[in-house]
């Protein structure tokens, strides 16, 4: 008895702890709701939402400045689609490997190399792609400039495979053996049994992966400024580029007036695609699970 009432009081306290962060978080994530809000929405009013976000001309330092967000947000769609379609699917049969198939030993050094690629800072993802995969791209395709949206799509695929691989191969380390051990006593093979039966038990973490993906890659910024050109153009493959992202970091240190206001409505913007994304995908698996 004195065992469980000295084990109530710390109960207590680690659940009020837990309480508490788990509200520091919330509160955290309505602060900066509320603040792009309060920032974005005057440029938005002076400009005009339609102008502001279909006007293909960003020219914020002209004598006749214009404030048109086109290129961005299709530069940072088609960037982010690009690195999702090479990325995802190397870091999902990357993990299903990882945790089904490879010896220990190969498993052991295939994280460690993930956990490197984790590791490493994204100025040097920038730097490398600057140096290597630009001047690749240039002689490859023949242009006469590899930074561009090519560039950063396959430094993005690059980045976002870490968060892939390490919360996939968690989702599917913690799918019960008993599920896998049924569907080979059923007859089904190996690989049958891990791509019918553990990952749809781990659907809810694999879609979490992607989220971890998707968020990276729209929210990177000082790699893709380094291989995409950062100029104001509509999206091409072989032509510089700029995205969401880089379009605030290289004006903000300067900007002023309604420039800086512009640049918190592209932020506001670039928050709004980040939550529209995870509702989406959060639709798409509760259907999922109602069917």
């Amino acid at each position: 008895m004195r065992k469980k009432s000295s084990e109530k009081p710390v109960e207590t306290i680690m659940h009020l702890i837990f309480l508490i962060l788990g509200l520091v978080a919330v509160a955290s994530v309505l602060l900066i709701s509320v603040y792009l809000i309060i920032s974005g929405i005057p440029a938005i009013r002076e400009i005009g939402l339609v102008k502001f976000l279909f006007g293909k001309t960003w020219a914020s330092t002209a004598a006749e400045p214009q404030f048109g967000i086109l290129p961005f947000i299709l530069t940072s769609v088609y960037g982010t689609a690009g690195a999702v379609l090479l990325g995802v699917p190397v870091g999902f049969f990357t993990a299903v490997f990882l945790s089904k198939a490879a010896p220990p030993w190969l498993r052991t050094l295939g994280e460690e190399a993930v956990g490197l690629l984790a590791g490493i800072p994204s100025v040097v993802y920038g730097l490398v792609g600057m140096l290597v995969l630009v001047p690749g791209i240039r002689t490859l395709f023949h242009v006469p400039d590899g930074a561009g949206l090519l560039a950063a799509i396959f430094v993005l695929a690059v980045m976002i495979l870490p968060s892939i691989v390490k919360v996939s191969v968690t989702a599917l380390d913690a799918v019960p053996k008993e599920y896998e051990d049924a569907s080979l006593a059923l007859g089904a093979t190996k690989v049958e049994t891990w791509f019918h039966v553990s990952v749809p038990a781990a659907k809810s973490g694999v879609a979490a992966a992607v989220v971890l993906g998707v968020g990276r890659a729209i929210g990177e910024a000082m790699a893709v400024m380094m291989v995409a050109g950062n100029v104001a153009n509509m999206p091409s493959l072989f032509q510089s580029v700029r995205f969401l992202t880089t379009a605030v970091a290289s004006e903000m240190s300067y900007s002023a007036g309604l420039q800086r206001q512009a640049l918190f409505s592209i932020a506001l913007v670039l928050f709004l695609f980040i939550m529209l994304i995870n509702a989406l995908l959060n639709l798409f698996l509760k259907r999922g699970d109602e069917k």
